[in-house]
């Protein structure tokens, strides 16, 4: 099959690991690549580049069309939460080129706080989770949350783990708030605490067409990207994690895509924490794009889930139904200024001396 697709984001980590997994499965795709930064554009190993207004720039969605057009783009795949929610409010403009979820899921699982509400209603495992309204009343939140010595304090929109942190009770949750709204303008209202989840901490990410599940996927975070200089010690970014088989995970995340929207499209990575039994509870659904660690689930097991979406998107014919591939012992290890490495656990100490 033969297509030509624009990546958004061109250049940033996230989108060097799409293109390589889109290369990956198939070879003979033409990928362009956009961004409104140029010195970000500049580390973009697209095969051809065009440089866009910003993604709040009322001139962005012509822009893009103008670049669909010049290229006979057939899909354009966004690589963040921004893109996905700009893209999905431009449809008409880019009609039979996006594979994305529906509008109204794409803003449903925007919001953390109303999608964690809307998932607990439904019986599926996510954390409890109380938004604030003002700093005056998180002693009342405590006592709601059952006087935890930890609470989980974050923001109810964005990416990156973006001003969270653990708060051991209501001044330090206080002041973290406080801080954020007077050095960072963001609004006391936009945090939300909930419980803290100490377990493992898991991503499962799954193709849909059409409400039906065609193949998913599980990898297990060990460590982060960044997280010696985080308050919150954890990231979305890992910096090692691993495949692993966790069918439990897998029908949580299901049930949690399948409770937001019945006739799913697209891709959906699911985030899920353990809590202090064990029980793997959804702390967020990203709607629309690949997570940045699709290599370790792409290159690894007999799918490349990437070649499976664009697969989906073009209407061709894919034998899959409720696939689920959990290949165990497979690595994917980031870092700053480093190409992501995939590597099975026999492969650890190739060209490696002991010496100790």
């Amino acid at each position: 099959m033969k297509a030509r697709v624009l990546v958004t984001g061109a250049g940033s980590g996230a989108s060097g690991n799409l293109v390589r997994s889109l290369r990956a499965g198939q070879p003979s795709l033409t990928i362009v690549g956009c961004h409104d930064d140029p010195f970000i554009l500049k580390n973009s190993t697209a095969d051809r580049n065009y440089l866009v207004p910003p993604l709040g720039h009322p001139a962005w969605a012509r822009s893009l069309r103008r670049v669909v057009d010049a290229e006979k783009i057939d899909l354009v795949i966004p690589t963040g939460d921004g893109e996905v929610t700009a893209l999905s409010r431009a449809r008409r403009r880019l009609a039979g080129r996006l594979f994305l979820p529906r509008a109204a899921t794409v803003e449903w699982c925007r919001d953390k706080y109303r999608l964690t509400e809307w998932l607990r209603a439904r019986g599926v495992p996510a954390p409890r989770t109380v938004r604030v309204t003002g700093l005056r009343h998180l002693e009342r939140i405590f006592v709601r949350l059952g006087h935890p010595a930890r609470a989980w304090c974050r923001i109810r929109e964005g990416a990156g783990s973006r001003g969270a942190a653990a708060v051991a009770g209501p001044e330090q949750a206080r002041s973290w708030i406080a801080y954020w709204r007077d050095t960072r303008g963001v609004p006391v209202g936009a945090f939300t605490l909930s419980e803290f989840l100490p377990g493992r901490d898991f991503g499962c990410q799954s193709v849909w067409k059409d409400g039906r599940l065609a193949l998913v996927k599980t990898y297990e975070r060990l460590s982060y990207l960044g997280s010696a200089s985080q308050p919150s010690e954890v990231s979305a970014v890992g910096a090692l994690t691993k495949t692993v088989s966790e069918p439990d995970v897998v029908e949580i995340a299901v049930r949690a895509i399948r409770a937001v929207d019945r006739k799913a499209s697209g891709v959906f990575a699911v985030d899920l924490k353990e809590d202090a039994v064990g029980l793997p509870r959804v702390t967020e659904i990203n709607a629309g794009r690949f997570t940045s660690s699709t290599n370790l689930l792409d290159l690894t097991g007999k799918h490349n889930m990437a070649a499976v979406y664009l697969a989906l998107a073009q209407g061709a014919p894919v034998d899959l139904h409720e696939e689920y591939e959990g290949p165990e012992h497979h690595y994917m290890l980031r870092d700053i200024d480093a190409a992501p490495r995939v590597f099975h656990a026999d492969e650890l100490f190739d060209g490696v001396d002991d010496a100790r």
